[in-house]
């Protein structure tokens, strides 16, 4: 008996010369990562941003205090007060504090920037080293008589300074609130010790 001829070995598929080729999967791709972000570029901090410390305040650590507040009471200056006698000052004392409202009293002993107009009492070596700030010009110069209040005795610390008339000038230092007395006499209620000047102020 004749066998019939055995079939040919299967081939691979043939495909046109297109290009095409069989597909891999049958999931569709996943689309492909957006690429990162490219960061902004920095810009350098300042040195202020850095914090970088601003110039004192050529008014740090003083108080402003005005002759609006220095003289803003009357202040009674009796025969008892101007002259006080060694067995009743202590009394004197206490009478005369008590007529400085509570609100000048506060500033004792603290350091103060105060603007007036200079009256030198003291010059060495051209520079001025004791003096009165006073309240008003006309005080200064055109013999007005000034009350106790509206004045303060100031002594520099620190050397003299230059003498400066006629034009307000700011005045920085401690002050001392109380009466001042010579030989038991009432020469003021006020009194400084002088660091510095500023002027002159602009009025």
């Amino acid at each position: 008996t004749t066998q019939p001829p055995a079939a040919p070995p299967p081939t691979s598929p043939s495909f046109p010369a297109i290009g095409l080729e069989p597909a891999r999967s049958l999931r569709p791709a996943s689309p492909a990562s957006p690429p990162p972000p490219t960061p902004a570029p920095s810009t350098p901090a300042t040195p202020t941003a850095r914090g970088a410390a601003a110039a004192p305040s050529p008014d740090a650590g003083f108080q402003l205090l005005g002759f609006d507040k220095l003289a803003g009471f009357s202040f009674e200056v009796s025969d008892e007060i101007l002259q006080a006698s060694p067995t009743n000052a202590t009394q004197v004392a206490a009478r005369t504090l008590e007529q400085i409202p509570q609100t000048v009293r506060e500033f004792d002993l603290k350091r103060v920037s105060l603007k007036g107009f200079m009256l030198p009492l003291k010059v060495e070596g051209g520079k001025v080293t004791e003096m009165l700030i006073m309240r008003d010009q006309s005080m200064c110069c055109y013999g007005a008589v000034p009350k106790i209040n509206e004045w303060v005795s100031v002594r520099m610390v620190g050397g003299g300074v230059k003498p400066i008339m006629d034009q307000a000038i700011t005045m920085y230092g401690k002050l001392h609130v109380g009466e001042m007395r010579e030989n038991g006499y009432l020469v003021g209620i006020y009194h400084m010790d002088g660091e510095r000047i500023d002027g002159p102020a602009e009025n």
